[in-house]
């Protein structure tokens, strides 16, 4: 597998493939992009935060298939190119959709790697990763063990998934219950996460600056899914950065509030580096990249583990 320090693949990529999905309503539309060599590839199964798409992320997607991985990206129900509204009889239930999409790229990989040319036989089925932003990072929990809370405080299904080996979870939200604000308590009820079996490794990205109106807490509540989950997982606290983290949902995306090349490429070089290794043991990418970060390398953010 390619180095940063090595030339970056062509990408090529699909869209959209279609994938089955019973009752869904509407089919499972994904993208799929891939390094134009390799092979044995590592797969990451991409979760767009709210009213995104297949197209949402190109800043992420481009990079880690420029450095030999397939990126898988459905568009979830929420996005706006679908356009359902709350009167829609799945509404409620978009949230453990959105897991059930995720888990249906998995159960189709056949799929995935017929639908691009030149594909077939590149996969590495045994090193799969999950990651999302937002509302795709709160999906993606889920396949790593983290679990909905009732109003009993009660945890519900879990819908952990063993082919993920391991997840980068962006902006992910903190702790529901009186935590939120009354409009997220009375709105978003999947807003009640229990982190205590979200065993899978996992690196948790969160802004210093993240600011959420569904809080009544301040940007440390996007740390709660370190802190409240069990090791090994590691922490990248972006200095200065808002909900975007710099500019990820896009190139000159209007959603970026805080855009950043410096932290975007940081963001690129860490989660690169995490994916590489906690897919594959004898990858020592990630402990190069901590080391370098914590020896000052970049005054961008900073990194825990445990």
């Amino acid at each position: 597998m390619q180095h940063p320090h090595e030339v970056a693949s062509p990408v090529v990529s699909v869209r959209p493939v279609t994938l089955a999905a019973p009752g869904r309503g509407d089919d499972l539309r994904i993208r799929v992009s891939a390094p134009a060599t390799g092979d044995r590839l590592p797969v990451v199964v991409f979760s767009h935060g709210f009213g995104g798409s297949l197209d949402s992320y190109a800043p992420l997607v481009d990079y880690w298939a420029a450095h030999g991985f397939v990126v898988v990206q459905p568009t979830h129900l929420d996005s706006r190119t679908l356009a359902i509204t709350p009167e829609d009889p799945r509404h409620p239930e978009i949230w453990r959709i959105r897991v059930e999409d995720l888990r249906g790229v998995l159960d189709q990989l056949d799929r995935v790697e017929a639908a691009l040319p030149g594909l077939a036989g590149r996969l590495d089925p045994g090193r799969i990763a999950a990651a999302g932003h937002s509302w795709g990072a709160q999906s993606a929990s889920m396949l790593l063990g983290a679990r909905v809370l009732d109003a009993r405080g009660v945890p519900g299904e879990d819908m952990s998934d063993p082919r993920i080996r391991a997840g980068v979870l962006l902006a992910l939200t903190g702790s529901g219950g009186a935590d939120l604000t009354p409009f997220a308590a009375e709105h978003f009820p999947f807003m009640n996460p229990d982190f205590t079996a979200m065993a899978t490794p996992a690196l948790v990205v969160a802004g210093e600056k993240d600011q959420s109106a569904l809080t009544v807490r301040g940007p440390e509540w996007f740390t709660d899914p370190y802190f409240l989950s069990p090791g090994p997982k590691s922490l990248l606290t972006l200095h200065g950065a808002e909900h975007s983290l710099g500019g990820i949902p896009g190139y000159e995306s209007a959603e970026t509030t805080d855009g950043s090349p410096e932290r975007v490429a940081l963001i690129q070089r860490l989660t690169l580096a995490y994916l590489r290794s906690a897919l594959d043991p004898t990858d020592s990418s990630w402990s190069t990249a901590s080391a370098e970060l914590a020896a000052g390398g970049d005054p961008s953010g900073r990194l825990e583990s445990k």
